[in-house]
């Protein structure tokens, strides 16, 4: 491997290690032949992710951005890559030995876009589209890095990925809506419900909006427990990281359940929480 192919993954490893995810990310449950490719592609996709929500840039800037992620991608599906970014210079190569679906990467950076310009969900069918583009690739990425891409294995992968998304916005409540401006509780919902969106600014618990919530967290649920079969299916250390994930996403699910008093409380995963996952996340 020539230096700055070594260096370019290094980098995307570094990123990775460097953010706190409430799931694991490339941890060392994962076969060690994995680790390093997903490493790639999660730090193209934070990379990503952050041009859409963080910093100062303006929403023609954020677009103009991922529009260059874009043309990298088309460079790679050509085979034409002359990047001297490192992440790209990674992905370039991950993708041409695991023979990846880029589509599943045009997916991602489609809902990175959709993050600038769409802030809010006529109804949850559309929830699950956003779903669809900006988590399930994860899962399908890493089922095609460990050849399990079966279509049954897919499928249950999409269920916990979109479960993951949906866990990750009803910690964030009121993180993305003064942030970001964004609502992820459908519009129809919060209607139906008789909550107001500014209750999401100002920490606004009421019997109301925890009666929504439950329905997000039985939702959420469902679509974890649906795809669990995966993790029984899949051997070896990838069927105790996807195990620990699922595990992982119940336990936020129970703690936001339990904390009646205030839906805006976020829960964080301790050590020794994992320490619980993991016991549970080895027995398939």
């Amino acid at each position: 491997m020539h230096d700055s192919l070594q260096a370019a993954y290094q980098h995307c490893m570094r990123l990775t290690r460097s953010h706190y995810e409430n799931f694991p990310v490339a941890s060392h449950l994962l076969p060690r032949a994995l680790r390093t490719p997903v490493s790639v592609i999660y730090a193209f996709a934070r990379r990503a992710d952050d041009v859409a929500d963080e910093g100062e840039l303006d929403p023609a800037e954020r677009l103009a951005q991922l529009d260059e992620y874009w043309r990298q991608l088309d460079a790679i599906a050509a085979g034409q890559t002359t990047t001297t970014d490192p992440i790209f210079i990674a992905l370039a190569d991950v993708v041409r030995r695991h023979a990846l679906p880029l589509p599943l990467l045009y997916d991602l950076l489609a809902a990175f876009r959709q993050d600038v310009t769409k802030s809010r969900y006529a109804d949850f069918d559309e929830v699950l589209a956003y779903c669809r583009s900006s988590a399930n690739p994860i899962g399908r990425l890493v089922l095609h890095l460990s050849g399990d891409a079966s279509a049954e294995n897919l499928r249950d992968s999409d269920k916990i990925c979109t479960a993951l998304q949906l866990i990750n916005f009803w910690q964030d409540l009121e993180q993305d809506y003064l942030e970001s401006g964004r609502v992820y509780l459908p519009q129809d919902e919060l209607a139906a419900y008789g909550v107001a969106e500014d209750q999401l600014g100002r920490r606004g618990n009421s019997p109301a909006l925890r009666e929504l919530m439950d329905k997000q967290i039985e939702r959420s649920r469902r679509l974890l427990l649906d795809g669990a079969p995966l993790g029984a299916r899949l051997r070896g250390r990838l069927g105790v990281e996807i195990r620990a994930t699922i595990h992982g996403g119940l336990y936020v699910l129970d703690a936001l359940t339990r904390r009646r008093d205030d839906v805006f409380a976020r829960p964080r995963l301790r050590r020794r929480d994992w320490l619980r996952i993991l016991s549970r996340a080895l027995i398939p």
